[in-house]
């Protein structure tokens, strides 16, 4: 990508996914509900591409309770088995499951450090980490922090957490801003907390 492009290349043209990156990726998230939704969507997004899992957030939403962890770690075998049917979603049987013991975790988080926002941003000193990549090619993966992340989160007992996993998170959440530095948010971004 060019360093004075207007917008990340990653979104293409596709309206739902330009909106996405216009008004939501990498902007600083301290909703705990919210958190929790990316996580189970970018656990549901493994293996598949993230406009995928946009095209079904109205659904994922609808289906989970709008990822209310409360709700979610109630989860009965006969809910599991309404999820497995639910066409609207990704039917993954092991993602279902993941996203109930990771509402366990969660909620464990929350107890201990009284917020999973607290706990979330304690890996970045409560402030964005801002990246100054001028190429998409530029841009890791998974980083050193989000392998101890990642670590952090399998030993608390999360389920589809992989350092590339946590990335995704991390960067979708802002506690990286991974625009480009051609991109029109990344300067917009680096202002916000």
């Amino acid at each position: 990508m060019a360093r004075n492009s207007e917008r990340c290349a990653w979104c293409g043209s596709d309206p739902l996914y330009v909106a996405y990156h216009d008004k939501e990726w990498g902007v600083p998230l301290h909703d705990d509900n919210a958190l929790f939704e990316f996580l189970v969507l970018e656990g549901f997004q493994a293996g598949l591409s993230w406009i995928t899992i946009l095209r079904k957030r109205d659904n994922f939403r609808r289906a989970f309770d709008n990822f209310d962890p409360l709700k979610v770690v109630r989860y009965s075998e006969k809910r599991f088995e309404k999820l497995m049917q639910d066409s609207g979603i990704i039917r993954n049987r092991m993602k279902i499951e993941a996203s109930v013991a990771n509402a366990r975790a969660f909620l464990k988080v929350q107890e201990e450090f009284g917020s999973f926002d607290a706990y979330n941003w304690g890996f970045v000193d409560g402030r964005p980490l801002v990246n100054q990549w001028q190429e998409m090619g530029e841009i890791p993966a998974q980083t050193e922090l989000a392998v101890k992340f990642s670590k952090d989160l399998k030993a608390r007992d999360f389920k589809f957490v992989g350092p590339t996993i946590v990335y995704a998170h991390m960067q979708a959440t802002g506690m990286v801003n991974d625009h480009v530095t051609g991109c029109f948010r990344h300067a917009q971004l680096r202002k916000l907390k």
